[in-house]
């Protein structure tokens, strides 16, 4: 019988529903499964056999907490996504690397913590709105869209200059049309969603008024997150790849490695296939 860990946070504002339902899952398939928070102190991550990060959702603000313990779990377990995939894919930097071999992504400009010349460098891009946010985020919560040129935009940009490394982009007007996300498990897809913005929102997340819908991806969107998930430094379990529609292009906005939120409840059957995309990660019960 192997062991498994479903890891998530500690916050009790929101208690994630699906670690819980795939331990039941994997219960099922005859291992011992149970979720605990990443950080807890008492738990001995050597009596796992099977480490796997779900709702990690407060790592953003104890990045380097994270990475080292991601790293420990490793090196006396097996963790997944790897440690390789999650230290690439927590800095927002990734998507200049993924633009740069060719996968469509929004332009972005990337700043580093502390750019005395920040605003400068936003307005020489010559974006009328753009998006300024966290290169280590989630949820939107840092993101705000304004004219390059407002005091706003300048404000924002140099307080999150003055705490860490920051993303600019370009605003998409498609975004307002909804965000499509396309679930991978062991490298086959699952199900896919459209998230939508509340009218005069640009942001998909339900915490900001979002809403979602079943999808049927296309055969670019599955192009573009194949090729996307490719690049990834290491093989990937599960992904979410985000995408928008640019001009009819399927273009990325996030490649989520680490603890996205997987909308198991809007997929018959998603759950059972995560689970199996997990057990077979380790040895036949």
């Amino acid at each position: 019988m192997s062991r498994i860990a479903l890891c998530t946070w500690s916050d009790p504002s929101y208690v994630d529903p699906e670690p819980p339902a795939i331990a039941g899952e994997l219960r099922s398939l005859g291992h011992e499964a149970e979720v605990v928070v990443w950080h807890d102190p008492a738990v001995d991550w050597a009596t796992f056999d099977l480490v796997v990060i779900r709702s990690t959702w407060d790592y953003f603000d104890r990045l380097q907490e994270f990475l080292d313990w991601a790293d420990h779990v490793h090196s006396v377990s097996r963790i997944i996504n790897s440690p390789s995939v999650i230290r690439w894919n927590s800095h927002k930097g990734y998507l200049i690397e993924l633009g740069e071999a060719g996968i469509p992504v929004l332009p972005s400009l990337a700043l580093p913590r502390g750019a005395g010349d920040a605003v400068e460098r936003m307005l020489a891009a010559g974006w009328g709105e753009v998006v300024i946010k966290p290169a280590v985020d989630g949820g939107a919560r840092g993101a705000l869209k304004a004219p390059a040129g407002s005091s706003e935009a300048a404000t924002h940009l140099r307080a999150l200059v003055g705490a860490g490394d920051t993303i600019v982009q370009p605003y998409a007007p498609s975004v307002a049309a909804g965000e499509v996300s396309l679930f991978f498990f062991a490298g086959g897809l699952s199900h896919a969603v459209r998230k939508v913005p509340k009218p005069g929102d640009y942001r998909v997340q339900a915490l900001h008024g979002g809403s979602e819908q079943p999808h049927t991806p296309t055969v670019a969107e599955r192009d573009v997150a194949t090729r996307a998930m490719e690049l990834a430094p290491d093989a990937l379990v599960y992904a979410r790849v985000d995408l928008i529609d640019v001009n009819g292009q399927p273009t990325l906005m996030e490649l989520e490695l680490i603890e996205p939120d997987l909308f198991l409840r809007v997929a018959p059957g998603s759950v059972a296939r995560f689970a199996a995309a997990v057990a077979a990660q380790v040895a036949p019960v």
